[in-house]
């Protein structure tokens, strides 16, 4: 079945940079929707970045700007590129993948990672 593995969380200063990655397990369709979602505590998980096969991304708002999602499709890995962190980006992310829509940021995600966590600190 479909594995996804994220790593790269760990704890962080304000203002600090880290980058998440997502390795892509026994998953071949030709188009896919790949992204990052965030479970904040006391909130609902969100989305946080979505990337197509042809690389098309969309962002949610709180990010923008901040964050960079991005795929290495010969290894099946996805990335995020965090920078400028804030407390309030303390959460578990997850990485997750599924067939293409017409927009990745609407699809419902079957296939999900067990989450990395990202402390950062006042």
């Amino acid at each position: 079945q479909v594995q996804l593995v994220e790593s790269g969380g760990g704890p962080v200063q304000s203002g600090g940079p880290l980058r998440l990655s997502c390795a892509v397990t026994r998953y071949t369709p030709s188009s896919i929707c790949t992204g990052w979602f965030r479970h904040i505590q006391g909130k609902e998980r969100e989305g946080v970045a979505t990337i197509d096969g042809d690389g098309a991304m969309e962002y949610a708002d709180s990010v923008r700007g901040r964050f960079t999602i991005s795929q290495n499709t010969a290894k099946n890995t996805l990335y995020l590129q965090m920078n400028s962190l804030q407390p309030e980006d303390t959460a578990m992310y997850y990485c997750a993948v599924d067939s293409g829509g017409a927009s990745c940021a609407t699809v419902e995600y079957r296939y999900w990672g067990r989450g990395t966590q990202v402390t950062v600190s006042s």
